[in-house]
């Protein structure tokens, strides 16, 4: 075990008795212009990242799969490889300036904060965490270490998302106490996001020689290899990921959480869902979230279907059919429609109204970002422009709303919530779910 690895990744005392650290030296930044990053998960989404960080120096790639970065070692033949991040750290924490993390989600957390502790920057895959403490332990974190965080739901850095906000500022919508989302996933098949194997536990299968499959379990619980927890599928294992609605919600739901401003949910409730094994995703869900009032904000319900469910095709919407996939803010003026992400929002009005509206919008009040989120994070670590806006300051918000929901969805029950204390109220035994156990050599230390 590493020096990292053998400390826990957080101590109580260094953040009662530190003050803020200032950034550490981007040595190789001030001579070349470019950012020194280690990218962990390098495969999927992680191919999908670093392909954007080309012109930087990509220092560093770590993957518990040789065969999922393959394409990586290829693309950067002089980065340094490795399995294991911690053993990353411990050699090359001088070198690296930023850390992208693309792992499966339990992964996020101990791969972000060890980067995090070590003053680098950070982009991370949504969700951002596994569970609620994290997610609060993160947002301390990047403020203590005064990182540059980001969340990566790219739809934040989007055009759309901006309209979305100014429309509803600027009274287009009217109020808005009712929102519906939902999404046509999970759908399973043997080579998409989800599968679903023909027995629970799933066979063991021998590993594959190219996984280190131990480190790819990190700090879950052990349990013998199955070709149905990777790639991709370990989102309908609650263990590892955190099924349709933790791999949706940050892009579905990202333009009502912050146009209007929902916080948390004073409560979620589970008004359907088919059975599933214990640990496993089901097939359809449907959720109730209840917001209460903000300010001069009314209340407002969140229904969230999933698995095919949609929502009744109101008449006043105008609309032939919804699409697979979609999310519609209801005003007592006039109502908009996106798709699973907020890129292209409309109005629900006439056709003739709708061009009418398009050549007079609101003015936009909100600076656009180019380049997407990946682009925002690499100008304000070089100080070329502002904080991101999916920060963690901002995302792990987001996120805590989603898994609320994520949790409610896994144990087909009603979530009451105190936001002050973390707590699930109806459910004192959920606390284990709040913060999960982990194996020993990935204690996360004492809470903040």
């Amino acid at each position: 075990m590493t020096n990292l690895s053998r400390r826990s990744f957080i101590t109580s005392s260094a953040f009662a008795t530190a003050g803020v650290i200032l950034l550490p030296g981007l040595t190789q930044c001030k001579k070349d212009g470019k950012i020194n990053i280690a990218v962990i998960g390098v495969g999927g989404r992680g191919k999908d990242n670093w392909k954007e960080c080309v012109h930087e120096n990509i220092v560093a790639l770590c993957d518990v799969n040789d065969k999922a970065a393959a394409d990586g070692f290829k693309t950067f033949p002089n980065a340094k490889r490795y399995k294991d991040f911690r053993i990353m750290f411990d050699e090359m924490a001088n070198v690296i300036d930023a850390v992208i993390v693309s792992t499966p989600d339990h992964i996020h957390f101990p791969a972000t904060m060890a980067a995090m502790q070590l003053g680098k920057h950070v982009y991370v895959e949504k969700p951002l965490a596994h569970n609620i403490w994290q997610l609060r332990t993160l947002r301390k974190a990047a403020k203590h270490y005064n990182v540059i965080s980001q969340m990566g739901n790219q739809g934040h850095s989007g055009n759309g998302i901006r309209q979305i906000k100014e429309w509803y500022e600027a009274g287009v919508l009217g109020d808005v106490k009712e929102v519906v989302a939902w999404t046509d996933g999970p759908g399973f098949s043997q080579d998409g996001w989800f599968c679903k194997p023909s027995s629970f536990p799933p066979v063991e299968d021998k590993i594959p020689a190219t996984l280190d499959w131990d480190l790819w379990l990190g700090p879950a619980t052990f349990r013998p290899y199955s070709r149905f927890y990777l790639p991709r599928v370990w989102r309908g294992w609650y263990d590892f990921g955190n099924g349709a609605l933790g791999d949706w919600a940050c892009h579905t739901l990202d333009a009502p959480f912050w146009s209007l401003d929902l916080g948390m949910p004073k409560s979620v409730d589970s008004v359907q869902r088919t059975p599933s094994p214990d640990g496993f995703v089901s097939d359809q869900s449907m959720l109730a979230f209840e917001f209460d009032a903000r300010g001069n904000k009314p209340p407002v319900t969140l229904t969230w279907l999933e698995g095919g469910l949609k929502p009744e095709n109101r008449p006043e919407w105008g609309l032939k059919e919804l699409p697979g996939s979609g999310m519609i803010m209801v005003g007592d003026k006039t109502s908009l429609i996106t798709d699973g992400r907020p890129d292209n929002p409309k109005l629900l009005i006439s056709d003739e109204d709708w061009t009418r509206f398009t050549k007079n919008m609101p003015p936009q009040t909100i600076p656009r970002v180019e380049g997407g989120p990946m682009a925002e994070w690499l100008r304000a670590i070089k100080g070329e422009g502002p904080l991101p806006g999916s920060n963690f300051e901002y995302s792990t918000r987001l996120t805590e709303m989603a898994l609320l929901g994520v949790m409610a969805q896994r144990f087909n029950t009603r979530i009451e919530y105190d936001l002050e204390n973390m707590k699930v109220t109806n459910h004192p035994d959920f606390d284990v779910h709040i913060k999960e156990p982990v194996r020993k050599g990935w204690e996360y230390g004492e809470d903040l």
